[in-house]
């Protein structure tokens, strides 16, 4: 069960990190009052319309169509510098990794005093010859 909640507390924070870096652009392209087509991460197809009324490099002010672009930008950075860490910071550094060694630390080998020690051979079988059996 550790290990579940561990793997997936892992997983879960790589997406947090993959997302919380992630930048996307959300594009939209409304006809009139309808929307014609909305683009994630590429750019919206128009709807043929504003070719008609304008050439592409010029745009007429009172055409029907509009675009609405909406970017998100992630976070750029994320490397943390440990040169310029102040005092506190440094202290709980060294706390934690003073205690977190301190959990990989062995346990007292156990030891086994008859371990070098082999059973005696069996010449007969007591069981047998005084006839005495648990059930």
């Amino acid at each position: 069960m550790k290990k579940v909640f561990q793997k997936s507390g892992s997983l879960i924070m790589a997406f947090l990190v993959l997302f919380s870096t992630m930048s996307f652009t959300v594009e939209k392209h409304f006809c009139g009052q309808i929307l014609v087509d909305l683009a994630i991460f590429s750019e919206a197809e128009t709807c043929g319309m504003e070719m008609h009324m304008a050439s592409s490099e010029e745009k007429s002010e009172d055409s029907c169509c509009k675009e609405q672009k909406i970017s998100v930008e992630g976070q750029k950075d994320l490397k943390l510098s440990f040169d310029q860490l102040d005092f506190p910071q440094q202290v709980f550094i060294s706390f934690f990794a003073y205690s977190y060694i301190d959990l990989f630390e062995g346990l007292p080998e156990m030891v086994v005093p008859f371990k070098d020690y082999s059973p005696p051979l069996l010449v007969r079988d007591v069981q047998l010859l005084d006839q005495t059996f648990l059930i």
